[in-house]
């Protein structure tokens, strides 16, 4: 190689916003039940200089301090909460930490680029949440897509990713090239925990549903990005396989694989040697949700959890190349706009 790979991290939240957003939000399902108490756009106000310190002095110094070079950089996943109120509720809240993470953007061009959330909303057209995903490409220059495959939070009442129901979304991601990463919001549902369950349960609900129907048949360039490692994909590949047999499917090479990729959200060693192991290279995309849920120290290791850089280096499994295609190759292929953006960069 002519150089070190870029560090690209594919799975990044704004999860350190100022405090300004989550009151104004709550003042925002507190108006659901009691108009008078709704606030208005205008009235949230969060300076350029809030933003920098809530960058500075969290995701940016883990970045600096790990060294990673780039985060792809989306809404705070748990805070989509798609399930509450109606359209016009999600549709102004997305808007709103859309443009939030635009911003973060535009202020550290060099470290990170953004991705969209949806206005999903339980039982509404996914067709509602195009303008906003074309105000997003269109306006801002994000590279992907978030798509909750289960905006009811936990009771998962939307049809299958590979239904017909989702194809106005797929057919913008084919027309601007973009991916989308699959990822739940909060649980409502007190039989899933948000993090340690619901997030899981989506990640292998979606995999399976992929191989279930045949959705790259109608759609050969579409791309989704399955987080935290697939969920037990890689551990239950051998069963997915012969699923997918019993079901008279093609190959998961020929089926999925040329357009499912998953991330490295998996945190602790063993589990990206499983990872690396079991999952093709070439469908590997480096991550690591930091900040995200787990952050706290690993008292067998003296490491964050979340520092998956450190594993990757680590495990047996990869060449450098491979290194190389894990930490920047995939991710440029993946997304496209981000390629673009790099290389007009000069990188």
């Amino acid at each position: 190689m002519s150089r070190s790979p870029l560090i690209i991290d594919c799975h990044g939240h704004y999860t350190t916003a100022p405090p300004a957003l989550e009151a104004w939000r709550n003042r925002q399902i507190a108006g659901i039940k009691d108009p008078a108490q709704a606030p208005k756009v205008s009235e949230l106000n969060i300076s350029d200089d809030e933003l920098r310190v809530s960058i500075e002095k969290n995701q940016l110094r883990l970045m600096q301090e790990r060294g990673s070079d780039i985060t792809i950089f989306s809404p705070r996943a748990s805070f989509m909460a798609h399930h509450i109120g109606d359209f016009q509720v999600s549709s102004t809240w997305a808007a709103i930490c859309n443009e939030l993470c635009h911003r973060v953007a535009a202020l550290f061009p060099e470290n990170f680029i953004g991705v969209a959330m949806l206005p999903q909303s339980p039982g509404v057209d996914p067709k509602t949440c195009i303008p906003e995903l074309e105000r997003c490409i269109n306006d801002y220059g994000m590279v992907g897509i978030n798509l909750n495959p289960d905006p009811s939070g936990g009771h998962w009442t939307a049809p299958p990713l590979t239904d017909r129901h989702w194809y106005p979304i797929y057919e913008k991601m084919v027309e601007y090239d973009i991916p989308a990463m699959v990822h739940v919001s909060t649980s409502c549902n007190p039989a899933f925990h948000t993090t340690g369950a619901h997030y899981l349960n989506a990640d292998t609900t979606a995999f399976m549903q992929f191989i279930q129907g045949d959705l790259f048949r109608d759609f050969p360039t579409l791309r989704f990005i399955i987080p935290h490692g697939g969920g037990c994909v890689p551990y239950h590949f051998g069963r997915f396989r012969g699923l997918a047999q019993e079901m008279k499917k093609p190959l998961l090479k020929d089926h999925v694989l040329n357009n499912v990729f998953f991330d490295t959200c998996v945190y602790h060693q063993p589990g990206i040697d499983l990872l690396t192991r079991v999952i093709p290279v070439e469908n590997i995309l480096f991550a690591s949700e930091m900040i995200g849920a787990v952050r706290g120290i690993d008292p067998e290791t003296g490491h964050y959890y979340d520092d998956t850089k450190r594993y990757i280096a680590a495990t047996p499994n990869l060449t450098e190349a491979q290194r190389h295609l894990v930490f920047e190759g995939n991710a440029r292929r993946v997304f496209p706009r981000l390629d673009a953006k790099l290389t007009a960069l000069g990188l």
